[in-house]
């Protein structure tokens, strides 16, 4: 997940329509509830006439029952150049599953300037960041400690991608009816050093946009994407899980979708991103000893 990225005219208009509500409510709280100028609000109101009076009261409304890291979302969005860095459309196609499924349990790879914007947006659900480096952790809690997010350790490195999807196969522990993640030590692709909620824990989305993948020392995203096929086969509860994958224009991040989380349950591509539903184990029917995934 880029760290640094600056302001694009389509994404603060994104920024301003998603929590622009927000915005005016707030204001309209800090206006007409200053005790010092009741006179002068009470006759402004009635000058206004009763239509404007109405439509105050619901912003009013909204703006109190705003969280705290959603009002935190909106001073640090109005107040900083640094916005996320996916774009405006690849943005929307995860917010439209979140505004349908809110609140719920949204897990995300990666830690960075977007992560108040998808907290915001699930903010009387559970969002957990997993992030490789502890110092950037650190970094981000501090301007933003309502966040959730814990430090992860991979185990693999970009440079190993291809042995890693030619070899997987010939180890029973990261086959798909014997393949678990958590304590899966013999699976160099399960990510074993997760929090224990992250394997106790039900995730209606996961978002994969993280650890970095672009040079050969990097740890890659293939146990990233092969974790959040597991743990969405692995669900037992009713639903779908949705799997959110970013900087699809790379060769392993490709390669590694199509090969776990697969092409048949992709339901939508937007720039560098696409968008799987996975069914649970329990709803898919496979053959007794199978090594595919897909």
């Amino acid at each position: 997940m880029m760290k640094v990225r600056h302001i694009l005219p389509e994404k603060l208009w994104f920024l301003a329509v998603a929590l622009g509500g927000l915005i005016a409510g707030a204001l309209l709280i800090l206006t007409f509830t200053n005790t010092t100028t009741t006179q002068n609000t009470s006759t402004i109101l009635c000058s206004l006439g009763s239509t404007y009076v109405t439509r105050a009261s619901s912003l009013a409304a909204t703006a109190r029952a705003s969280t705290p890291i959603q009002l935190q979302s909106i001073l640090h969005y109005a107040t900083s150049r640094i916005v996320p860095q996916q774009s405006l459309s690849e943005i929307r196609v995860s917010f439209d599953v979140l505004h349908s499924h809110s609140p719920c349990n949204f897990l995300v790879f990666g830690l960075g300037h977007d992560s108040l914007m998808w907290a915001s947006f699930n903010s009387l659900g559970t969002t957990l960041f997993l992030e490789e480096d502890p110092k950037w952790v650190q970094t981000v809690l501090k301007d933003a400690p309502d966040l959730r997010a814990h430090h992860v350790n991979y185990r693999t490195r970009l440079d190993e991608a291809d042995t890693l999807i030619k070899s997987y196969k010939t180890i029973p522990e990261c086959l798909p009816e014997k393949a678990t993640v958590e304590g899966n030590v013999k699976c160099k692709l399960a990510l074993v050093d997760m929090p224990k909620e992250v394997y106790e824990r039900e995730w209606d989305l996961i978002m994969i946009d993280a650890p970095k993948g672009y040079f050969d020392a990097a740890p890659g995203r293939m146990g990233a994407i092969f974790s959040a096929a597991v743990l969405a086969r692995r669900r037992k509860g009713q639903g779908l899980t949705h799997v959110f994958l970013h900087d699809v224009d790379r060769k392993v991040e490709r390669m590694f979708a199509e090969e776990f989380l697969c092409r048949k349950y992709l339901v939508k591509a937007v720039g560098r991103l696409w968008h799987f539903e996975i069914p649970p184990l329990l709803n898919v029917t496979a053959d007794v000893g199978a090594t595919s995934f897909c």
